[in-house]
């Protein structure tokens, strides 16, 4: 059996850490995978939509095709999975004409609508796919996921120089760019603090020092391994409800505390004063930074915390047979009894699976 991931890239972030970190358990199910970035062009994209017949199963990654490009994949697709770890539906946070998009809230509709399974990375984006008209029986819940192996674990030793990290995209990084003073403030405010940042360009915070590290996938793990304290912000929009928290996934990881403000996943994923710290104003954050700083052994129970979350509830592992049963429909054994979840109308099956409530 065959399957085939649409993709925007084959090398992109979403396609490693939600198609290709399943594929080792796609094969043991005996099934092949084949990644191909979403081809351009009139005469380019519509050759490779129709070659989805030689394939058993389909998976379209984040990307909201037009009407009579949907037709042709809907056709030439035996099984077709659309799997989404953002608010594709909207606009981003920084968009000039704002968040909500009609015309995209249309075209996710009629896909999610047309779809035999729908995977979505976080509750937010379950719910919202229901609303818009997914079958529930379709719909599985299907986090974001790390490797914890991959993963050094960083053990703070007293006395040693403190280090926050933050790691992203350029695209990321300007929404942690619009709070320049609260950067700014820590530096001034908390002696010897050095951030750095895991990007493709530098920034400047004011009195925050920056150690600047070119991402690279072989270099990230150990480059975090290397710091303390982990960093995670997001703007406080609808946008952002959609994100599924890699970074701080990676954190967790890597054994770092983490502090972030209470938005989104954030929340889920951080247990407060456990693995990490929320923080929602400046004084908030100034707080929790400098008693991180200052307790190396609060440092190292947090990080302990914080790894045991990630394998218990974000290893690859974990959500193997989700992804698989999505790809091949095939469900083993017997349903599991479904709970009741954060949003309202959803329940959410240990197996990833979604049911509606009605309300």
């Amino acid at each position: 059996m065959k399957a085939l991931a649409l993709v925007e890239a084959p090398d992109h972030v979403c396609c490693r850490y939600r198609v290709r970190a399943f594929a080792e358990a796609l094969a043991a199910a005996g099934w092949s995978l084949t990644i191909e970035g979403l081809a351009r062009g009139a005469l380019a994209r519509p050759r490779q939509l129709r070659r989805a017949r030689q394939f058993d199963a389909v998976i379209l990654q984040r990307k909201l095709l037009n009407p009579w490009e949907m037709a042709l994949l809907r056709r030439a697709s035996r099984r077709l999975i659309f799997d989404l770890d953002d608010a594709v539906f909207w606009r981003d946070s920084y968009h000039p004409k704002g968040v909500r998009c009609p015309s995209r809230e249309r075209r996710f509709a009629h896909l999610v609508r047309q779809a035999d399974a729908v995977l979505a990375g976080n509750d937010f984006l379950v719910g919202r796919s229901l609303l818009a008209g997914a079958a529930p029986e379709v719909v599985r819940r299907l986090p974001t996921c790390v490797e914890p192996g991959h993963y050094p674990i960083r053990v703070p030793e007293p006395g040693s120089p403190v280090r926050l990290v933050w790691i992203g995209s350029s695209s990321t990084l300007r929404g942690l760019e619009e709070q320049q003073s609260l950067w700014d403030r820590i530096g001034r405010e908390v002696p010897g603090v050095i951030l750095r940042i895991i990007c493709d360009r530098k920034p400047e915070f004011g009195a925050l020092p920056v150690e600047f590290v070119p991402w690279s996938e072989p270099t990230e793990a150990q480059a975090l391994a290397e710091c303390d304290i982990g960093i995670a912000w997001m703007p406080d929009d609808l946008w952002s409800r959609g994100k599924c928290g890699l970074k701080v996934l990676q954190y967790l990881a890597a054994g770092l505390p983490v502090v972030a403000n209470p938005v989104g996943v954030h929340p889920e994923m951080v247990a407060y004063h456990h693995s990490g710290i929320l923080a929602a104003t400046e004084d908030d954050w100034v707080e929790a930074v400098t008693r991180l700083v200052g307790d190396w052994e609060l440092r190292r129970r947090m990080g302990a915390a914080a790894r045991e979350i990630v394998e218990q509830s974000y290893a690859v592992d974990r959500w193997a047979s989700t992804f698989v049963e999505a790809v091949t429909g095939s469900l083993g054994g017997m349903p599991a009894r479904p709970h009741f979840d954060a949003i309202g109308g959803v329940r959410t099956l240990p197996s990833g699976r979604v049911e509606g409530t009605g309300r």
